[in-house]
């Protein structure tokens, strides 16, 4: 007899769907399921996407000094995180950022900004930056992340050449109020809406970790799901010093992995992103959640350093994936340089030595 994540897999492979106590079983998972866990959201991964992985590259326009407070957030309205805060980068300086990410491997740029929403002289910038971009980089993806949109400024976008939109949702409905208190929910939603009405394709995610239940977060997985977002970000909150999340650990790598697999259960067919959080949240299950999820951020984050580009690099490779969109590259001429060896390290410490050991 299969498994039950295995028969779940094989209802979801054959047109049916994951419900909210399927998801609610996957969050709850012992420790002993965790194998068969991931073998059977591996089966939904592999029929939609195959062995890619789709490489996102984060150039944060504009840093600190939002007038929202996001509890959560290192940007944010007294947020006392000491992280680096700057005005807008110039178009010369964005595409060489963007440049460095797409020569480390990735096929699309994610442009953000810090701040409640746009201006339409924000949006004058990111079209020009995005036109740019597009110049020089033709089979660029570019997704954009400015906050929430005004009329108008969705379809701005789209005709620059912008492919995508991100707005996450963050978390459930029922919880939403808890994070932050100077817009709602709804906000959050109508953006989508709006990239969404002016073809843009949307992108829309969650941060877990937040306090919330169980039964929250299947709550935010089926929003998402109703949204039809494109592109689901999955982040695990970073508890930055000076902000009311400070010295937050309800996360453990496990739980991280059942996060990204109930993703997987109730949206088989979309882009799951491991997202900001992964290195210091599932750390040494970093390279099992690909077997999950079937897209990553390359390098650093918004305000937080992530794991060196080389080595997300190789975790993808030594896994057996190959990024989407340069499929023929990594067989042929790779678009990044090759994986380095790594030769043995000689033993000068512990037994025989003078120095402490290795333990």
């Amino acid at each position: 007899m299969s498994a039950p994540f295995d028969q779940i897999a094989t209802r979801v492979l054959e047109g049916g769907e994951a419900t909210e106590q399927d998801a609610l079983a996957v969050l709850r998972a012992d420790d002993s399921e965790l194998m068969d866990l991931v073998a059977a959201a591996s089966r939904l991964r592999r029929a939609h996407f195959g062995n890619t992985v789709k490489v996102n590259y984060l150039v944060n326009l504009k840093s600190g000094l939002c007038p929202e407070n996001c509890n959560y957030c290192s940007q944010a309205l007294g947020s006392q995180a000491p992280i680096l805060k700057y005005s807008w980068l110039s178009k010369d300086e964005t595409l060489k950022q963007a440049g460095a990410g797409l020569a480390g491997g990735a096929t699309r740029v994610c442009m953000v900004s810090s701040g409640r929403g746009p201006s339409d002289r924000d949006i004058d910038k990111v079209t020009e930056m995005t036109e740019a971009l597009k110049a020089e980089y033709p089979d660029v993806e570019v997704c954009a992340c400015l906050g929430l949109l005004k009329d108008g400024q969705a379809e701005r976008l789209k005709t620059a050449g912008v492919d995508a939109y991100n707005h996450n949702i963050n978390t459930a409905e029922s919880h939403h109020d808890n994070i932050v208190q100077t817009h709602t929910y709804e906000d959050r939603v109508e953006t989508i809406g709006k990239a969404k009405s002016a073809g843009l394709s949307p992108c829309s995610g969650l941060i877990a970790g937040l306090g919330e239940t169980d039964e929250q977060l299947v709550e935010a997985l089926f929003a998402l799901k109703a949204l039809d977002a494109d592109s689901i970000p999955v982040n695990f909150l970073m508890p930055f010093d000076g902000t009311p999340y400070e010295n937050t650990w309800e996360l453990t790598p496990g739980r991280c992995l059942r996060i990204l697999a109930m993703a997987r259960f109730v949206c088989p067919d979309k882009e799951v992103r491991i997202a900001g959080g992964r290195e210091m949240h599932l750390r040494s299950l970093q390279a099992m959640a690909l077997q999950v999820a079937n897209s990553i951020f390359l390098g650093d984050y918004l305000t937080s350093e992530g794991q060196d580009a080389k080595s997300d690099i190789e975790m993808i490779r030594d896994n057996g994936f190959v990024i989407l969109g340069a499929e023929d590259a990594l067989v042929g001429s790779p678009v990044v340089e090759p994986v380095e060896t790594h030769d043995p390290a000689i033993r000068h410490r512990g037994a025989g030595t003078e120095v402490p050991a290795n333990a």
